[in-house]
């Protein structure tokens, strides 16, 4: 499957989601009542415009599934609104998926945006169920320019992805790196105006916070840590910029980028830890089971093999 600017000839394909139930009974707009002509000038129109980006999903045969959009690109507020629509035969088969993440992808690598945002129903509850399902955070406070396009429509349930948001959920699938659990902090995002991260001791991380302590003005390929601790329990998240966390638990070593706010890792047991400076400035932050104890520390690699052999 791939993405490809939309072609005259997807218009007959892109006429039957229209008038397919299952795909529109929940979607705000009146497809039941598009023509092919109506299609056919939505496709003419697409390359026309530049406040809108809309292409086509289609198969390794190049046969169209369903058309992703990127709609209201706004240069000022660096952000825009996502749209999907597969057809029936498209669904439960990975089109969805990738056309979503390639478009969000090309808003931040190719038009350099920094928020994508879109809303669905809240009785829609199968978009509601994928976009829970992929760990997207439904956002709050949506601006009233953006409102105003939705005006009389109730019981929206909002959504936003950042620039440097971990939307593949390639870190929390990964569910743990070198024995320590990887986990997804609580956000509350607000469209174009950033996003909100927290998390509680006892609840969501599994001891009580005596420390906070962060590093920061660290130059571009820098390297710190190198070090376990006996028994200080901690959780790890890299608030701003990008920091490779090597982690070594005796049997195993292992990589893990931090760039995104509500990604962290649990350290609860003696762990060898190295951190990569991989952006200039990024912050490393760092909440801990207990206050400084200098003891505590083992910063020889080979007194870390024995305490863990032990």
């Amino acid at each position: 499957m791939l993405l490809r600017k939309l072609e005259s000839k997807d218009a007959p394909l892109m006429l039957e989601w229209m008038h397919d139930d299952n795909v529109t009974y929940d979607l705000h707009t009146d497809f039941a009542s598009r023509t092919l002509k109506d299609a056919e000038s939505f496709i003419a129109a697409s390359e026309e415009t530049t406040e809108d980006l809309h292409m086509a999903i289609v198969a390794d045969n190049d046969e169209y599934m369903g058309t992703v959009s990127l709609k209201h690109i706004d240069k000022e507020q660096s952000s825009a609104e996502f749209a999907i629509t597969v057809r029936s035969v498209a669904m439960g088969r990975g089109y969805s998926w990738y056309g979503m993440t390639e478009i969000i992808r090309i808003a931040f690598e190719e038009l350099g945006l920094n928020c994508v945002y879109w809303c669905v129903s809240r009785k829609n509850e199968r978009a509601v169920r994928f976009y829970n399902k992929h760990g997207f955070h439904e956002a709050l406070d949506i601006s009233h320019k953006i409102l105003t396009r939705y005006e009389g429509m109730k019981d929206l349930k909002w959504y936003s992805v950042l620039n440097g948001d971990d939307y593949l959920n390639d870190a929390v699938n990964r569910n743990s790196v070198a024995s320590c659990k990887v986990i997804s902090i609580k956000t509350v995002p607000t469209v174009d105006a950033g996003e909100l991260s927290f998390f509680e001791a006892n609840h969501d991380v599994p001891f009580t916070i005596k420390r906070i302590y962060y590093i920061s003005k660290v130059p571009e390929g820098i390297r710190r840590g190198f070090h376990a601790h006996k028994k200080l329990k901690q959780v790890l998240f890299c608030p701003y910029g990008k920091i490779q966390l090597i982690l070594d638990d005796g049997k195993q070593r292992e990589e893990i980028t931090l760039s995104d706010p509500s990604i962290g890792i649990v350290i609860d047991h003696p762990i060898w830890r190295e951190m990569l400076w991989l952006q200039r400035d990024s912050v490393l932050c760092v909440a801990a089971s207990d206050y400084y104890e200098v003891e505590d520390y083992v910063r020889d690699y080979d007194e870390f093999r024995k305490i863990i052999m032990k």
